[in-house]
């Protein structure tokens, strides 16, 4: 199940944006987050894909999510201008954001050309 973070854990799990200068990924496996907004409609469709993804890349894939209201300074951080906006994070090298509901499909081909997960 994909977990939601808070600021703390955030920075405890992924990225401690307010003492690192440069991007430094904490995980041990390859990421993504999902970030959402209760209200929105496109976020509510990728939603269920999340799950999916969470269960179908168990022990290979942290999968998170972020509600940009309730963590309005990640998303301030991130420069999150419309959700959902996801972000695949490589465990060497940046971290890629996409926006839009997209079909299970591309994530699948995304967690494999940019995670190097099959």
């Amino acid at each position: 199940m994909a977990e939601n973070l808070t600021t703390e854990t955030f920075k405890e799990k992924v990225f401690d944006y307010k003492n690192e200068k440069k991007w430094k990924y904490k995980g041990k496996i390859p990421g993504i987050i999902d970030f959402y907004a209760d209200w929105c409609a496109p976020c509510k469709m990728v939603a269920p894909i999340i799950e999916e993804l969470s269960n179908d890349y168990e022990g290979k894939l942290n999968v998170w999510k972020v509600d940009t209201d309730a963590q309005a300074e990640i998303a301030r951080e991130f420069n999150i201008q419309s959700i959902p906006s996801i972000l695949f994070i490589p465990l060497i090298g940046e971290p890629k954001m996409l926006t839009g509901a997209l079909p299970k499909a591309t994530f699948q081909k995304l967690i494999k050309e940019e995670l190097g997960l099959g």
